[in-house]
Order: structure tokens, then sequence, then C-alpha cells
């Protein structure tokens, strides 16, 4: 690597902020260009059965998130070993030679490794928000975390819309367009990227602390901290239902096709842009750092009860701009938890937090899609004339008022954990 000089909180480097955010970006890009090929690319390699596609695809998924678990600490305790600007530049690099490997995968078995790799390789959320809380003083960490935050929509707004567009072309050409930013982005960052980390504040390298289960010790090593990890966690596990069910709710109750749901999508993406990326700064500044969190929180569980109940289409939209405002709570929460450990334990800390994103993305899917399917499902509809109480089980929003369940649940948490002391 080329000597290059660290950049302290008190003096950030804004191109080396900015590399953070396109580095999120462009992860979160590369896995949306991807989701409108992926599973036809895998139907192809299974002999056009839609079922077993269906079957594969999921599994996949599983794997990605299994990885995540799994490396987010490990990345997140070498941050705190041997610096930042390493683990970004080499989880930059991993990513866009993962892409290659999938663009020329002569089979669904070497797409289910590649798949694998690149949750390895994306694995640099951890360390992405551990820069942000090196280069940023605390009172400003929130909105650095809302950065992060606009930088991930905007990844999600252009990445299946440019994979939508690819794909037109030949499946296989986002693999390659996702390759080619992501090393990109690695050489940019070799000129560019100063590391965050001095030497005297980083910590030696244990697999006590590396490892997933080691990594959420540390979050039990404080009361609040543990409540706030929590907070997290929950906020996490309903964000599961969104990639998992909202897709197959639309289209099952309103009657949207693929054009409509785009649209949706963008709309989500703009809207928490907007909010994580403008909004949230002045919002903090207004009211603080705890009811910031506490509204979110409650923007969520509302938008979600109204993803629920909407008897129409443009129902469903209204909840958007309400749903986006839940963007303000993991920023705030992030703010928080970082107060409550050392600089030496920010990494492990931002690995910890991912390890939380993990277990959620394993458990989440699930989750929602076997509550939807229960409550849309043929023995839920029987006639009335066979049992007065047949047709209460059918509600197609009952996962979306589950999720809610869950951030109110967060709330009530949050507003334990940050009580000002007496």
């Amino acid at each position: 690597m080329t000597s290059v000089p660290s950049t302290t909180p008190n003096q950030p480097r804004q191109a080396a902020i900015l590399f953070i955010l396109i580095t999120v970006m462009l992860d979160v890009l590369s896995f949306g260009i991807i989701i409108p090929v992926l599973p036809k690319l895998v139907e192809d390699f299974m002999g056009g059965d839609t079922a077993q596609a269906a079957v594969m695809y999921g599994l996949m998924g599983t794997a990605w998130a299994l990885m995540q678990f799994v490396c987010s600490p490990i990345q997140g305790a070498l941050s705190d070993r041997f610096g930042r600007r390493p683990v970004v530049l080499l989880s930059n690099l991993g990513l866009g030679l993962d892409y290659i490997f999938m663009a020329l995968a002569p089979s669904v078995t070497w797409l289910f490794v590649g798949r694998a790799i690149s949750g390895i390789a994306s694995s640099s959320f951890s360390t992405a928000g551990a820069y942000i809380t090196d280069v940023t003083p605390p009172e400003k960490r929130a909105a650095g975390f809302g950065m992060i935050g606009a930088a991930f929509g905007l990844g999600f707004v252009l990445g299946p819309a440019v994979g939508g567009l690819l794909g037109v072309i030949d499946p296989r050409l986002p693999f390659w367009g996702a390759a080619a930013t992501s090393l990109a982005n690695a050489c940019y960052g070799f000129f560019v990227l100063p590391e965050s980390l001095p030497r005297e504040k980083r910590m030696a390298f244990a697999w006590k602390r590396a490892n997933p289960v080691g990594s959420l010790v540390l979050l039990r090593s404080h009361r609040e901290l543990f409540s706030l990890a929590a907070v997290v966690f929950l906020g996490y596990l309903a964000h599961a239902i969104l990639p998992s069910v909202a897709v197959l709710y639309v289209g099952y109750r309103y009657g949207w096709d693929a054009t409509a749901v785009g649209f949706m999508l963008a709309g989500s993406g703009v809207s928490t842009m907007l909010v994580q990326g403008v909004l949230i700064k002045p919002l903090t500044r207004w009211f603080g750092e705890r009811r910031t969190l506490l509204m979110g929180l409650s923007c969520g569980a509302i938008g979600f009860s109204v993803y629920g109940f909407a008897p129409s289409g443009w129902i469903y939209c209204a909840g958007i701009p309400v749903m986006a405002f839940w963007g303000m709570a993991g920023p705030s929460a992030q703010f928080f938890m970082t107060r409550r450990v050392s600089a030496s334990e920010q990494g492990q800390l931002q690995g910890a937090i991912a390890s939380l994103s993990g277990i959620a993305g394993l458990i989440g899917p699930s989750l929602f899609t076997q509550t939807f399917a229960f409550f849309i499902s043929s023995d839920s509809v029987l006639s009335t004339q066979d049992s007065m109480l047949s047709t209460a089980w059918y509600f197609p929003g009952a996962p979306f008022l589950l999720a809610s369940l869950l951030l109110l649940l967060a709330m009530a948490l949050a507003w334990r954990a940050t009580r000002p002391a007496d």
C-alpha cells in the first residue's frame, strides 16, 4: 500500500468520507444490480423449473446472510488491528473479482459459491461504520450514519434500474458492470483513502472478539448497550419483511405488475435518501438524538400499519414517506452505542452490529413469508357457512402488523435505555 496520511476526528478529509459513502453505495448497487437478472439466470441453470429455481435462490440468500454474519465481526476486528483502509480496499477488490467469477460461472453450483463469496466481500459495511466513527466528532455521528443510510438508499434506487437495462442486452452483463464499478472504486481509494485509525488506538487481533459470538459479547459489556443492541436487532428483523414479502404482497393484494413495483421501490429509495441524507441532520439538531430515535421508531411502526391495513395501492404508497422517517432511528441508535465503547473497540462494535443484521437476515425472511403464507392460505379462507370464525384468519397484511409490533417493542426498549441519568 502507498503511504497515506492518517485522518483525525478533528480534521476529516472530505474526499475520504466521500469515498466511504461511495463504497457503501456501490456495495448496495452491486447487490441491487443483479436483483432483476439473478433469479432468471438461476432458472436457466435449473432447466426452466421455476419452483426449483425459487428454492435455490432462497438458499443463495441464506448463504449470503450467513457469510455476512460470520465475516462482519472478523473484518471489524481486523480493522481495529490493521486500520480501516486495507480492509475497505481489499473488500472492494474482492467484490470486483467475485462478480467476474459470477459472470463466468458455468453452473448454478459455481454461481452459488460466488454468491457466498459476495457475502464475505460485502461485509465492509461494518468497517465503513467504524471509519465514520473515527473521523466525526460524537455530536455529528448520527448525521454521519445518516449519510451512510442515504448512500445505501441511492444504491438501492440505481441498482435494479441499471441491472434491468443491462440484463435486456445479456443476463450476465450486469455482473460485469458491478465488477467494473467495484474495481474502479478500489483503484480510486488506493490513491485517495487515508487511514482513519491512528496506530496508538489500535487493538490486538483476537479470535474471541472476531468470531460472531465473541463480537456479540461486547454488546453485553454495558446494560444500556445491550438494550440498544436489542433495539437495532428488532429494527433489522422488522426490515426483513421488505425484501421478502413486500413485492409478493403488492402483487397479490393490489395486482401490481413489475413496472408498478419498480416505481414503488424507487419511491421508497428516494424518500429514504431525502430523510437520511438531508433531513436527519437538522432534525437531530432540533430534537436531539433521543427524540429522533423514538420518533423514527414510531414512524416505522405507523408506516408498517399503513401497509398492512391499506385497502388500495395508493393508500399503501401514502405510507412510504411515513416509513422513510424510520430511517432516523438507525443512525441515532448507533450514535448512542458508539458513546459506550472505546475508540479501539469501534470496529468490533460495528462488526457486532453487522452480525445482528446477519442473524436477522437468517430469521426474518422465513418468519414473514411463513406468516404471509398462513394468513392467505386456502385453509384460512373457508366459507362463513362452515365457521363463523373461519374468515378471521384471512388477513394478507398480517406480516406488516407483526413488523409494526416489533418496532413498538424496540421503541419501549429505546425509551428505557436512553433515559437521562439521575
